[in-house]
């Protein structure tokens, strides 16, 4: 199956991301439609489609384009888990021209870990929830 990435917010399905976001999260089950539109304004977004454009996935990253990230709100859809398309969107999303020299990713995740650690994010300190990824060189 084809899938494609778009950071185009026009081709967002928001009803579905904010149903799923409020029926199928543990961080987001008091996330009104009026504040999940907001968060989508105000980040850059990823929607993940198949090749009749039904959106698969989502996320979206608060950044500053240079030093910092916030990687949150990563979802596949119910019945697209389990094949793998949530590490796509990850990488897709780690990989992408805007972000790409981001010296520290960081997220919040209370069971994914696993597969954070994929992608070179660690915990940070002795928090059950934070892990970052950092490119910066210390010298």
């Amino acid at each position: 199956m084809n899938y494609t990435f778009t950071t185009d917010k026009d081709k967002l399905d928001v009803q579905a991301i904010h149903d799923f976001i409020q029926k199928e999260t543990y961080w987001g089950k008091d996330r009104s439609l009026k504040e999940v539109q907001l968060t989508i304004k105000n980040s850059l977004c990823f929607g993940l489609y198949d090749q009749f454009d039904n959106q698969l996935g989502f996320a979206r990253v608060v950044t500053d384009f240079v030093v910092f990230a916030y990687l949150m709100d990563v979802i596949i859809f119910k019945k697209f888990q389990g094949k793998g398309l949530g590490k796509h969107l990850i990488r897709f999303i780690l990989e992408h021209e805007s972000l790409a020299s981001i010296q520290t990713f960081a997220l919040k995740t209370r069971d994914a870990q696993g597969l954070y650690q994929q992608f070179g994010f660690q915990k940070v300190g002795g928090s059950p929830l934070w892990m970052a990824k950092d490119s910066f060189v210390y010298l």
